[in-house]
């Protein structure tokens, strides 16, 4: 049955707090998943959030404690000691444990490795730290199950289960030579089927062997992960040793990270910021794009100052610059999100620029005749024959502008290594804003006269 927090019930366990009721707790809350857990106590405050966390066992407080949102999980830490911060990261995959730890500064991070009493764990979390973030050295975990080539299946099986009491989750069993370098994959149901004197390497799998290096970017990650359908993937260094893997939770909080960024830039926000960043921090992510944002309003103020007289002569000329602003902005955001996503996708779509470009420029020209003769009616409805045919034909052609625009931005941005999510935000909005309006009183002053 799926778990459904009510306000009765939240009023409930703040009671049970209240009074110490350890009895009712145990019988209500620590049978819940991890994730329903985590779920109530983002609702508690925080020293009722630490009362309710220290009535469950050592695994799944772990569990919970990955599933807080990050603020709560980064305030309920502040609140710990260093002694109590090792003992929980103790309890931790080493990826997440270092996660963790890179956020606090350097010498809280030696104060809290130096209270760990497993020293392997130390050692994992230290190794792991040394790696970039965004790297698969920075994604991976060190607990993976390694068979090496010359073991029989019987010494394999009683090595796998040591091997797997710190593993939460086994999904490939990987196979190394003498120099701990990878050869290949092992399946389980293979190694279980096998006679027990049969060597490990009869076995394993060697052909086609899908692994990432250290250095990797997390992008490349999510993609190989993506492409070949993995649950996992082994991580080795510059000398094929293997020293880690990477586990699809992790790239899916990857995904989910760039999405969230590609979406703030997109929308004028230039760092990551979340709900709780300061507003100092907060204002400086936003502002410059609001300051370019002006700028192009300052511009398209002077385009306007710059056709007054046509605009003195026909009023009815600036019932149609918003119109003409929004089409070109929509249509160079939808043609700039296309390629984006092209290109999210791994998708280098530069080589056929020419074909690209075309497609876009026949699509903007369909949309274009079919919403510039709509406009045509509607204008010569309210207006006459020659301003409908100003605005009409201006739309056709910023139409078709806006969507070749739109489709070289995010092309030219990644050619040079830039973003190209730039593209979709208030960058191509802003420039056809201002030439969009040039368009406009250009046609305008050649029909007109």
């Amino acid at each position: 049955m799926r778990f459904e927090l009510t306000k009765e019930f939240l009023e409930r366990i703040r009671q049970a707090i209240a009074s110490e009721d350890d009895q009712w707790i145990k019988q209500h809350i620590t049978d819940l998943h991890f994730a329903d857990i985590a779920e109530i106590m983002d609702e508690l405050s925080m020293e009722q959030s630490r009362y309710l966390y220290y009535q469950l066992d050592e695994e799944l407080q772990a569990d919970v404690l990955m599933e807080l949102e990050e603020e709560v999980r980064d305030r309920f830490l502040a609140s710990l000691s260093s002694k109590e911060m090792a003992e929980q990261l103790e309890n931790l995959d080493s990826d997440d444990a270092a996660d963790i730890l890179g956020e606090l500064p350097d010498e809280k991070i030696q104060e809290v490795i130096s209270q760990m009493e497993d020293d392997d764990a130390a050692d994992d979390i230290v190794d792991l730290l040394n790696y970039d973030e965004d790297t698969a050295g920075g994604l991976m975990q060190k607990e993976f199950i390694q068979a090496r080539l010359d073991w029989p299946v019987n010494r394999a099986l009683v090595e796998l289960r040591r091997q797997a009491e710190d593993v939460e989750q086994v999904y490939t069993i990987y196979v190394i030579d003498d120099l701990n370098k990878l050869v290949g994959v092992l399946s389980l149901k293979r190694l279980l089927f096998a006679s027990p004197k049969t060597p490990i390497r009869d076995l394993y799998e060697g052909k086609n062997l899908i692994f990432v290096t250290t250095s990797d970017s997390s992008e490349k990650v999510a993609k190989v992960m993506e492409k070949y359908d993995l649950v996992s993937v082994p991580v080795v260094d510059l000398q094929g040793k293997l020293v880690g893997r990477i586990t699809i939770d992790d790239v899916v909080d990857v995904i989910k990270e760039e999405a969230d960024k590609d979406f703030q830039l997109a929308s004028g926000i230039s760092e990551k910021v979340e709900s709780n960043s300061s507003v100092f921090r907060i204002s400086r992510a936003r502002l410059p794009w609001l300051l370019i944002g002006m700028l192009g309003g300052i511009l398209s103020a002077q385009v306007i100052s710059r056709f007054e007289t046509n605009i003195t002569h026909l009023p009815a000329l600036a019932f149609f610059i918003p119109l003409i602003t929004a089409m070109g902005g929509n249509v160079g955001v939808q043609s700039s999100a296309i390629v984006v996503q092209s290109l999210a996708r791994g998708n280098d779509p530069f080589d056929s620029i020419f074909s690209k470009v075309g497609k876009e420029a026949i699509v903007g020209l369909v949309n274009g005749l079919l919403c510039s003769s709509l406009i045509f009616g509607i204008s010569y409805f309210f207006n006459d024959y020659l301003l409908a045919l100003v605005v009409s034909i201006s739309l056709l052609t910023v139409t078709i502008f806006a969507a070749i625009f739109g489709t070289m931005i995010p092309l030219i941005l990644n050619r040079y290594k830039i973003d190209p999510a730039l593209a979709t935000g208030p960058f191509v909005t802003t420039t056809n804003d201002v030439l969009g309006l040039f368009i406009y009183f250009t046609i305008g002053l050649l029909l007109l006269n």
